[in-house]
């Protein structure tokens, strides 16, 4: 359980709109995205949601990592995104490949601004 948790809320976002309905465009960065912060993707599940009288669907990509996830929801009518990343710090320190995971996210949606959290989960001790 010891570990880093980081989320993201991101508001008024500035990417373009795809970023935000397409499942496969998104989850497809997503899993290259943990690659490069060098993290590795063990799983993953990308989900477009149908559209409503508010507009189109968001999108729901997780991408499943060795005891850790990275896991965004869009919700294109309010040109919003969440951002949820834990890493396991068990075997050693992976908070700094978080950090550039969670900076890496948020590039990528071009937010006006953004409420974020970071919570180091456990002390290590059994």
């Amino acid at each position: 359980m010891q570990g880093l948790h980081l989320t993201a809320d991101l508001y008024q976002c500035h990417c373009e709109a795809a970023w935000l309905t397409d499942a496969s465009r998104l989850g497809e960065w997503c899993v290259k995205a943990v690659e490069a912060s060098g993290l590795q993707a063990v799983d993953q599940l990308f989900h477009t949601f149908p559209a409503t009288p508010r507009g189109p669907g968001g999108v729901t990509a997780t991408v499943l990592l060795a005891e850790s996830h990275v896991c965004l929801h869009t919700w294109p009518e309010q040109r919003a995104v969440t951002v949820d990343v834990y890493v396991c710090n068990f075997g050693g320190d992976h908070s700094l490949k978080a950090r550039t995971l969670m900076a890496t996210m948020i590039e990528r949606f071009q937010p006006e601004w953004t409420e974020q959290r970071s919570l180091d989960r456990g002390d290590g001790q059994a």
